[in-house]
C-alpha cells in the first residue's frame, strides 16, 4: 500500500517558506534587542553591595526608574567607589592582601565564563535536538519539503510553521525581560536556573540556521567566532585603558542595528542585510572588550554570596548574547547555503 507521505514529498506542492531572509532577520532583531535590554539593566547589579555609596544607590534608583544618569560622570564615579571598596578590602587592618583580592577575581571571571560556556552548550544541545526531531533524510517519514531540498517530519512542520513558531520566537525577549529585571528579587539558583532556560529557548530559535546553511560552514564560523571573542574577551579583561567611554557608542550602534534590522524585515535588502552585518561584527566585537572590562570592575571581595552569584549570572548572560550575536553576523559572511 502507498504511503501517503511518500507521494507528499514525492510530489511536494508548495515548498515551504519559512527560513527566508525576514525570518533570519527577525531573528538578529531579536537577539540584539536581548542584549539592548541586558545593557540598560544587567549594570544595576555592580551597585548591590552593602557597601555602596549614596551616588551608587542614586544611580541605581534612577536606573530601575528609567532615568539615565549622567553617562561620563556616573561611570566614572562608580568605577572611582568600586575601586576604592577594593582598595579598603585591601589595606583592612593595615594588611594588604593583594594575592586574595586577585585570586577572588579569578575565580569570579572564571565562574562567569563557566557559566557562559555551558549555556552555549545548552543552546547548541537544544538546537541539534530540534533539528534531529524535525527533519530526516528518510522522504516515506517527511510531511513537506522546503525549497532547498531539506524534509520536514510532522513535528517540523508544526514547530516551523504553526502559532507555535511565534511562541519559540519570543519566549527569549520575555526570558531576558523577566530576568533582567527581577534578578534582585530572585535567588542565585533560581536565577541560574532561568539562565539555563533561555539559553535553551535560545537554542530552539537558534535551530533554523542548521535548515538554511551547511553543518560544515556552521561548525567553522564557530570555531571563528571563539577565537574572536577569547581574543578581544582577553584584551577587555587585561588592558589598562578605560573602555567606559566606548559604552555609548557602542549602545548607539546596537540601537542602530535593532532599527535597521527592523526596517529590513520589511524591505528584505541584500545590501542592508550586508551593511547590517558588517556593522554587527564590529559593534559586538566592541562589546565583548567592554562588557568583559565591565564585569571586571563589578567585582568586589566583600560581596556576599548572593550578590557574588547574581553577577556571575547577569555577567554570564551579556558575554553569552556578545558570542551568539557576533556568531550570526559572521555566519552571513562566512556561512554556506543549503
Amino acid at each position: 500500500m502507498e504511503n501517503p507521505r511518500s507521494k507528499g514529498c514525492a510530489n511536494p506542492a508548495k515548498p515551504l517558506k519559512l527560513l527566508k531572509k525576514r525570518n533570519i532577520c527577525t531573528f538578529y532583531a531579536r537577539l540584539v534587542a536581548q542584549h539592548a535590554i541586558l545593557s540598560k539593566t544587567g549594570l544595576v547589579i555592580a551597585l548591590l553591595s552593602p557597601h555602596n555609596s549614596a551616588q551608587g544607590m542614586l544611580g541605581s534608583r534612577q536606573r530601575r526608574l528609567g532615568i539615565t544618569p549622567d553617562t561620563r560622570r556616573d561611570v566614572a564615579m562608580r568605577k572611582t567607589m568600586a575601586d576604592y571598596r577594593n582598595i579598603q578590602a585591601r589595606t583592612s587592618a593595615g594588611v594588604r592582601v593583594d594575592a586574595g583580592i586577585d585570586q577572588g577575581l579569578r575565580s569570579y571571571m572564571l565562574k562567569v565564563y563557566n557559566m557562559m560556556g555551558i549555556g552555549l552548550a545548552v543552546t547548541g544541545l537544544a538546537a541539534l535536538a530540534i533539528v534531529y526531531l524535525a527533519t530526516t533524510n528518510d522522504p516515506s517519514l517527511a510531511a513537506a519539503q522546503m525549497s532547498n531540498g531539506k524534509m520536514l517530519t510532522s513535528f517540523g512542520v508544526v514547530f516551523y510553521t504553526s502559532p507555535l513558531k511565534w511562541v519559540v520566537m519570543l519566549a527569549p525577549l520575555a526570558a531576558v525581560f523577566f530576568l533582567s529585571f527581577r534578578i534582585e528579587k530572585m535567588s542565585v539558583p533560581a536565577a541560574q536556573a532561568t539562565f539555563w532556560v533561555y539559553a535553551a529557548l535560545v537554542g530552539l530559535s537558534l535551530s533554523t540556521v542548521f535548515l538554511v546553511f551547511t553543518s560544515g560552514s556552521i561548525v567553522q564560523t564557530f570555531f571563528i567566532t571563539a577565537a574572536s571573542f577569547g581574543a578581544l574577551s582577553l584584551y577587555g579583561y587585561t588592558t589598562k585603558r578605560d573602555l567606559s567611554g566606548m559604552g555609548s557608542f557602542l549602545f548607539m550602534g546596537l540601537i542602530g542595528i535593532l532599527l535597521a534590522g527592523l526596517v529590513n524585515i520589511f524591505l528584505q535588502s541584500s545590501a542592508l542585510q550586508f551593511a547590517i552585518s558588517a556593522i554587527g561584527v564590529l559593534v559586538f566585537a566592541g562589546l565583548t572588550a567592554y562588557d568583559t572590562q565591565s564585569i571586571k570592575e563589578m567585582y568586589y571581595e566583600g560581596d556576599s554570596s548572593d550578590t557574588y552569584g547574581r553577577k556571575a549570572i547577569m555577567g554570564a548572560l551579556r558575554l553569552y548574547l556578545d558570542f551568539i550575536n557576533m556568531f550570526m553576523f559572521l555566519l552571513q559572511f562566512l556561512g554556506n547555503r543549503n
